[in-house]
Parts: C-alpha cells; structure tokens; sequence
C-alpha cells in the first residue's frame, strides 16, 4: 500500500508496434491519409537521409572532435529549437537542486545542453571507446562478477554520462548482457542505436511486453540483463520517484519483478562523464531482495528499495541525466536532493 493507503498505480503493458508505411492508396485518399503518406515517404526520409549522413561523416573524425561537436550543436540547438525541452530541463534541475543563483543556473543548462548533443553524435564513435581503456575508468565491477557467478543479475541502469560503454565494460568481465530498450521514432535512428549497440556486443531483447518471455529465460538460465531503471513516459518522470510514493507503472517495478520471478540479484551502475569523451563507471552495492510473496505491496517496498540506490545518484549529476528535460509531476518534493 501506499502511504494514503491506496495499492500502487500500475500501467498497462506496452506492446511495440513499428509504424506501418502508409499504402500508395493513401496518396488519392483523404487529406489526412495523403499527409502521412508524404510525411513517411518524403519528409521522413529526407530526415533519415540527413541522420545517416551524419552518421557515416562523423565517423571519419577523430573521436574527440565528434563529441567536441555534439556538445557544441546541443548548446546551438537546443535553446533555438527545443524551447520546451529546454524549459522543463531548468524547471526539473531547479526544482530538485536549487541553487538560488542565476549564474548557476545558466551554468548547469549549458552542461546539460552540451551532454544531450554529445550523446547523439557519440554513437558515431563510442565503440572506438573499446581500443583506448584508459578513456574509461571502472570501479568495483567485482560485484557483478560475484553476483553474475552466482546466479542471474539484472543490470539496473541510469541513463547519465554516456549509457552506452555497458557492453565495452562488460566484455572486460567476459559478461555478456541482454538488453530491453525502446526505438527511436525516427527510422534511421532506430536503425543507428541497434546497428551501434549489436556492433558493440549487446545482445537486443525485443522491445515492449514481447521483450518479457525471452528476459525472463535468459534470467532463468543464469545470465545477465540490463534493465534502465529511470525513465519520462508522455513527457513526464515517471522515475525515480524524487520523493512521491513508489508505483509499480515504471521499469523499477519491472526489475524488482523479475527479480523475484527468477532470484536474480539487482546490480545498480551509471557511467558519468569526465572530460570530454572520457568515464568513470561505477558500480553499486548489490541489491539482493528479502524473501516474501510477490504482492504488490511488497513490490513497491522493493522498487522503493531500488530508488534509494538510483535517486540519489541522478539528483547528484542532473546536467547529465538523458531525462531532465521532462516534467516532473506537481506532487514532487521541490526540496534540495543528493
């Protein structure tokens, strides 16, 4: 139960559909049909061309100017033409850490236009990440080893620095990793993260609800999978919670769920951004359950445990954190965290 002594909200399951290519038929239909077929077959694919351009030339660059670039096109682009986007980011940073200070303020906004830009055009250069180990500075990955010798593990993630060296990181532990995830809306893009990700050893589970059966076998087979366990659905944080009460509608529940489905061991980690295209990855204590039935209210005390563990990381690094630039619920505590 929740403290009002309600039973915590729970969402519908989410099942992946791509979006279907509108018929030639829809050319000579209706005016709303005619527009998403020029939409998808012209508009579309001018942008797709453009990504996949940009893609392919970025990689011809030295690592440090790919990303040097990426954080100069997010403070262009961004305050320009991502007004919104940008508002909420200084909305949500402010009403987590406040400052009080104007200059601080616009500080942190430009740091975390800077992160978002440099996370997209990265994906043209982070698996080069792999031949240069000293760009990437780990700390206590033995616990997941330890916990990865002795049973299921599910990688509890957080999407700040730059997410995607878990793989590079993991083959250095000889642990290979499943993943969920969910594509971008835009084709090309959805084509680039999966081409990138495969290329750099993770394994893709597929996304939404068709996703769950083959987690939980490789779960119940004794291997690893990386769940992220913050996350905005319809422009709003969903987690973590920052201070409301816990639900079983986000991907904490999913963890904790699984979990006792399987008794696979929570391992929470982040990656942070140094200087530049440089990390420090890290990992947490490991998160093992108490033993009880699989109610809801259990569940919630598990995702809340989960919380603890993630909460404070992301309030202590909010330039980096991928979903800053959503809502944050008119519920949440508007106090100083992490």
């Amino acid at each position: 139960m929740t403290p009002g002594g309600k039973p915590p909200s729970r969402r519908k399951a989410w099942r992946y559909a791509p979006k279907a290519a509108p018929p030639l038929g829809h050319l000579w239909a209706g005016r709303t049909q005619r527009q998403a077929f020029l939409r998808y077959w012209i508009s579309d694919n001018l942008w797709n061309a453009a990504h996949l351009a940009t893609y392919v030339s970025l990689r011809l660059l030295p690592m440090d100017t790919v990303s040097r670039f990426g954080a100069a096109l997010g403070r262009f682009a961004i305050p320009r033409y991502h007004k919104g986007a940008a508002a909420r980011a200084r909305d949500t940073m402010q009403r987590l850490r406040p400052t009080g200070d104007k200059g601080e303020e616009d500080r942190r906004f430009q740091a975390y236009c800077a992160a978002q830009g440099r996370v997209m055009t990265e994906f043209s250069a982070v698996g080069r990440i792999a031949a240069h180990p000293d760009r990437i500075s780990i700390s206590d990955l033995d616990i997941v080893r330890e916990a990865a010798g002795n049973g299921p593990v599910i990688l509890a993630g957080m999407h700040l620095g730059n997410w995607e060296i878990l793989p590079i990181v993991m083959a250095t532990a000889d642990i290979p990793v499943h993943s969920t995830y969910v594509p971008p809306s835009a084709r090309a893009q959805a084509w680039i993260a999966s081409h990138v990700r495969r290329k750099i050893g993770l394994r893709l589970l597929p996304p939404g609800v068709q996703g769950m059966r083959p987690a939980l076998k490789v779960l119940q087979q004794g291997g690893v999978i990386s769940i992220f366990c913050d996350e905005a659905f319809a422009g709003k944080i969903r987690g973590p919670f920052f201070g409301r009460p816990a639900h079983l509608e986000g991907n904490m529940a999913l963890a904790v769920r699984l979990a006792r489905l399987t008794g696979a061991t929570i391992c929470p980690w982040y990656a942070v951004r140094g200087d530049g295209f440089r990390f420090t990855f890290q990992c947490l204590p490991a998160l093992r359950l108490p033993e009880g039935p699989a109610s809801d209210s259990m569940l919630a005390a598990d995702a809340e445990r989960l919380n603890a563990l993630i909460e404070p990381v992301i309030s202590a690094h909010l330039e980096q954190w991928f979903f800053v630039d959503s809502a944050l619920p008119k519920s949440t505590a508007s106090k100083e965290r992490g």
